[in-house]
């Protein structure tokens, strides 16, 4: 991986390479950042730095036959770990070594992508994975061996918030007192979600969202016009991954956008009107049948959404990134609706669905108690005229 191909970033990857020349290599690294901004590629470029001793800023200049293994993600002292669950392939105690092969293949082809292109990638997509006690024990025992070439050994852990309470506690005094020569890179995209006694043994490296020219060149360099890549980029907010997956009409959000909008439709219509109750009870049962991760991500999907619409109702429109597809609907339309006397509960029931999701509670009963409640909340109304940013 080499640090010329990660979009962006110059200054962070200026700093990266200095500090490992100048020996100044912290033995723990948390990256933190937004989906879709590279920490990824970013951690494992910065990894072949220091394991092939490279120089100059970029990665090369040192050991040419470590770097070539680093071309096929395969060099021995390069251990990852990443959420995984049982499924066809592992039936069950899965780790991450279990999935080795399909890991190469996502770095290689998808460096950018999400938890929920992994899980998809290799058919674990209605499973809520994690980073259990079983890869915490591989890890100890694939950091007690000597390293390969006798240099440095790294371990990146990617999704890190995804590691439960037994596993981070097991890797709790491995990060404070690490073989010699070990680096551990953890990436996570929320940081709060891992554990502060993880946090607080790490040094930690804010990654910020990919800037839209970042992303433009990006997407001209694979044949788009000028005026479609910047639509793009403007669209994916600093996601490089959404970009991508806009360019090939693959987004997620697509669906997500088809169900937000007949949820929508549906509640206002819901107002005495029985048949519209069916049709949110139809609506309900249709995204419970999905994988818990789907159900997830298009909560946060909705959460988007609403906190856009706000941005436009309160005439922050510089700030609205978001565009709907879906023929008839359009969000300006829909913003007088989100307002200061229902955004916060809105959030919050929004959110409460997602901890009730990931703690394997009932979908149906969960996406039907949702959909009234957000009926109600959508119909209510604000409490005073909305203000413009002038007043």
């Amino acid at each position: 991986m080499l640090f010329k191909d990660i979009l962006g970033l110059s200054h962070i990857k200026n700093h990266l390479a200095t500090s490992a020349e100048s020996g100044r290599i912290s033995h723990a690294q948390l990256f933190v950042g937004p989906e879709g901004s590279g920490t990824l590629p970013l951690a494992i470029a910065y990894a072949q730095y220091v394991i092939c001793g490279n120089s100059g800023g970029e990665n090369s200049g040192g050991n040419e036959a470590c770097n070539l293994k680093f071309g096929s993600i395969s060099h021995p002292d390069m251990h990852f770990a990443f959420p995984v669950a049982n499924g066809e392939k592992v039936k069950s105690h899965a780790v991450s070594n279990h999935y080795m092969q399909e890991w190469r293949r996502f770095v290689l082809e998808q460096p950018y992508g999400n938890l929920f292109d992994w899980y998809r990638l290799v058919g674990i997509e209605k499973k809520q994975g994690q980073i259990g006690v079983d890869e915490a024990q591989d890890i100890v025992k694939k950091l007690s061996l000597k390293s390969y070439e006798g240099g440095y050994k790294v371990m990146l852990i990617w999704m890190a918030e995804k590691m439960n309470g037994a596993a981070a506690n097991k890797l709790l005094k491995l990060l404070e007192e690490p073989p010699e020569k070990t680096v551990f890179i953890l990436i996570v995209e929320d940081e709060e979600q891992l554990l502060q006694t993880i946090r607080s043994r790490c040094q930690i490296l804010h990654l910020p969202p990919l800037s839209e020219d970042a992303i433009s060149d990006a997407l001209k360099g694979l044949g788009l016009a000028e005026s479609e890549a910047m639509r793009l980029a403007h669209e994916a907010n600093g996601n490089f991954n959404k970009a991508l997956d806009l360019k090939n009409n693959d987004s997620e959000d697509l669906v997500f956008e088809k169900w937000f909008v007949q949820w929508v439709r549906s509640a206002f219509k819901a107002k005495g009107n029985k048949g519209a109750i069916h049709e949110l009870l139809m609506w309900g049962n249709e995204v419970a049948a999905t994988g818990r991760e789907t159900q997830k991500k298009f909560l946060h999907y909705c959460i988007a959404v609403i906190r856009q619409a706000l941005l436009i109702n309160y005439n922050a429109k510089d700030l609205a990134y978001m565009r709907i597809h879906v023929d008839g609907f359009q969000l300006e339309k829909f913003a007088p609706f989100v307002h200061e006397n229902n955004i916060l509960d809105l959030t919050q029931e929004l959110e409460d669905a997602i901890y009730h999701v990931e703690r394997n509670g009932n979908s149906k009963l969960i996406f039907t108690d949702l959909s009234i409640k957000l009926t109600r909340l959508l119909h209510r109304k604000p409490s005073a005229p909305t203000p413009s940013v002038s007043s």
